[in-house]
């Protein structure tokens, strides 16, 4: 990322030596449950006592367990292209972690291109310009290539 690009959320991912994105979640050290957004204490399992988390990196690929499409613009102080688009939003189910992970579909893919179970990868995309002109990324899904 460069400097006039940012995430819109710090931590939540990064990229790694090949310049692909990918998740960074948090993994209980007593139980080895998984979760996102990443955070160092308070295992979500409710089995689980444990309070200490490590930051790992997630898996960037994943199965489609669910999908909607957003065809109004957020209200404010929610950043909003003018003219609104309609948009497509992927519950994306990691495997190997147990986790499924909500976020945008990339621009040009709405609900009637999705089907629930087709191989979904992790990328980027554009969310807004802040007022300092820095643009402001965030984790978004595309159909597997």
């Amino acid at each position: 990322m460069s400097a006039s690009t940012q995430p819109a959320v710090d931590g939540w991912f990064a990229t790694d030596g090949s310049g692909q994105a990918y998740l960074i979640g948090a993994k209980c050290h007593q139980c080895g449950t998984y979760v996102f957004p990443p955070r160092t204490n308070n295992c979500p399992n409710p089995g689980c006592d444990g309070d200490d988390l490590a930051q790992v990196p997630l898996s960037r690929r994943g199965t489609l367990w669910s999908y909607t499409e957003n065809r109004y613009a957020p209200p404010p102080p929610y950043p909003s292209p003018d003219p609104f688009e309609p948009f497509a939003v992927a519950a994306v189910e990691l495997a190997e972690e147990g986790l499924i992970v909500l976020g945008k579909v990339v621009e040009g893919t709405l609900a009637a291109d999705l089907k629930v179970g087709m191989e979904m990868e992790l990328t980027t995309m554009p969310l807004y310009v802040d007022d300092d002109g820095v643009e402001r990324i965030v984790h978004a899904w595309r159909i597997a290539r």
